[in-house]
């Protein structure tokens, strides 16, 4: 992949080859002028787009609630507390919103009446591209679970809002795509 033309960043593609691919992830290494004239390299890593999603209820007594998923994460070798969240590595050209519903139902077996779509998010725009897809589940109704399996370990949990904000005070969730659908769902005033 070169390129004649400097892209609207002022970047060139002098070259460019995949160091790596298998099914869910390709790197790829570029060859760049910079928009100053100086030569260098990029890796950037190719992932499909994915989706996270809050699932908002209310307890019998109308106080809001989020449900969490909590999983064992081998790149850090440690469990974190997360929103669901995905991709279809099969399925690439599959909506946002189908993957988003399918997600829901697989990690937690929520069926939401409601999906909004809040926006869009970047997960290390200086290194991937991965587009993320944020959405505000509503009116959810319980099922069975059908995770995959290197899910298999996942738990899931439905919490106060409070106690989840009180989870982000205390830094108990660290998974920064999570804490970025938070954050613009909050900002947005959805939760």
């Amino acid at each position: 992949m070169t390129t004649s033309f400097p892209d609207a960043g002022g970047y060139l593609v002098l070259s460019s080859r995949i160091a790596y691919e298998n099914p869910w992830t390709r790197v790829r290494e570029d060859i760049i002028r910079r928009p100053n004239g100086k030569d260098g390299l990029y890796g950037v890593v190719e992932r499909g787009q994915f989706v996270v999603i809050l699932p908002l209820g209310r307890t019998d007594d109308g106080k809001p609630t989020v449900t969490l998923v909590n999983q064992y994460r081998y790149p850090i070798g440690k469990r974190l507390w997360e929103l669901p969240m995905g991709m279809w590595e099969s399925r690439p050209d599959a909506s946002p919103a189908d993957v988003a519903a399918g997600e829901l139902r697989e990690e937690t077996g929520l069926i939401a009446r409601t999906m909004h779509h809040a926006g869009e998010v970047y997960q290390g725009a200086g290194y991937s591209t991965q587009k993320g897809h944020v959405y505000l589940a509503t009116d959810l109704t319980p099922g069975p679970t059908n995770r995959e399996d290197t899910e298999q370990d996942m738990t899931c949990h439905t919490l106060l809002l409070e106690d989840v904000e009180e989870m982000i005070r205390k830094n108990e969730i660290t998974c920064m795509v999570s804490l970025a659908a938070f954050g613009m769902l909050r900002a947005q005033n959805l939760i």
